[in-house]
């Protein structure tokens, strides 16, 4: 582990704060306890800027934010404003033709059917619903289809585990390495830098300036990627646990296990998350280290104007007393 890593989940000040984001297209969406901002830096240089306030759905259903219900819920509704904000600084970032592109028919239906609003929320659902579908194939399916071939070798059910196991973290890695070295991508990935590095510095109490930002570590134990990680890696114990107390090897069957299984285990690793967040300690820096050291392909160092970028967006979402926004 890189000294940087060693460092990062531990700023000088103790404060932990609740403030989040996500790194768009150059821009970055910003959340805080009670609202949500997101800066797009424009072609011309100027920043686009939209504020709202966060209307949580716990707030409504009570029941929603229980320990473990609230993983799920929380995992759902931020694919959905992550699509709306990509979907928000795409639009600056137009893509080079000729001459303009007609709307499909089925676009001109839908908007004429639902309206420009409701057909907007229906394309939203329907890429959260791919995006989650994608995954699900890609981190799950695959690897039990691929782990299944250990059936012609052995019938250990162990073996077959550790197999499936195996691929999960191979193909995970693989994809974050391949979407590293897409130049665009890498980006992203740099205003990705800029949003944890903005988070450190407030957190160690720091005027939020470009000379500050830029000194602090870029991988923050709260990131999405280190989430995903121990959505992975808590899906191969439950999985581990679960078939060797109940085998299944009919490779449909043992999907479907994996799926039913799979809200438990993003519950399970929504709170590992926030606990971790919250805590410094040798044990949390040992269980935090695999999800840090994988940061090093999804954030990479930001330039000024991408940390300006990261302040504006922190600013705006932050609390008039600085302790409404801690854990």
């Amino acid at each position: 582990m890189s000294t940087e890593q060693k460092n990062c989940a531990c700023p000088k000040s103790g404060f932990k704060t609740m403030c989040g984001g996500q790194a768009l297209i150059e821009g970055i969406m910003m959340r805080g306890p009670k609202k949500q901002a997101i800066v797009v830096r424009q072609p011309d240089g100027q920043l686009a800027i939209r504020e709202s306030e966060l209307k949580l759905i716990k707030d409504k259903y009570p029941l929603l934010g229980l320990p473990l219900v609230r993983g799920v819920v929380t995992f759902v509704a931020s694919m959905v404003e992550g699509v709306k904000a990509l979907m928000y600084s795409a639009e600056f970032f137009p893509e080079e033709e000729e001459e303009p592109e007609e709307p499909s028919k089925f676009e001109l239906w839908l908007e004429k059917t639902l309206g420009s609003e409701k057909a907007a929320s229906v394309i939203v659902m329907v890429a959260v619903v791919l995006g989650i579908c994608m995954s699900i194939g890609l981190f799950f399916l695959l690897p039990t289809l691929l782990g299944s071939a250990v059936t012609l070798v052995t019938d250990s059910m162990l073996v077959r585990n550790v197999a499936e196991s195996v691929l999960k973290i191979v193909i995970f890695v693989g994809y974050l390495a391949m979407c590293s070295h897409m130049k665009d991508i890498r980006r992203v990935f740099q205003y990705h830098g800029a949003e944890h590095k903005t988070i450190f510095c407030y957190e160690a109490g720091l005027p939020l300036t470009v000379e500050n930002v830029r000194k602090q570590p870029r991988h923050h134990p709260r990131c999405g990627t280190s989430f995903l990680f121990m959505v992975i890696a808590i899906s191969i114990l439950v999985s581990t646990v679960v078939f060797a107390i109940w085998p299944v090897h009919h490779v449909v069957w043992r999907f479907l296990a994996h799926l039913a299984m799979l809200p438990v285990i993003v519950g399970i690793s929504y709170e590992f998350n926030r606990w971790a967040g919250r805590h410094d300690g040798f044990v949390t820096r040992i269980l935090v280290a695999p999800g840090l050291w994988l940061q090093n392909f999804t954030t990479f160092e930001p330039d000024d104007s991408m940390i300006e970028v990261g302040i504006k967006a922190l600013e705006l979402v932050l609390p008039e007393n600085k302790g409404e926004d801690a854990w």
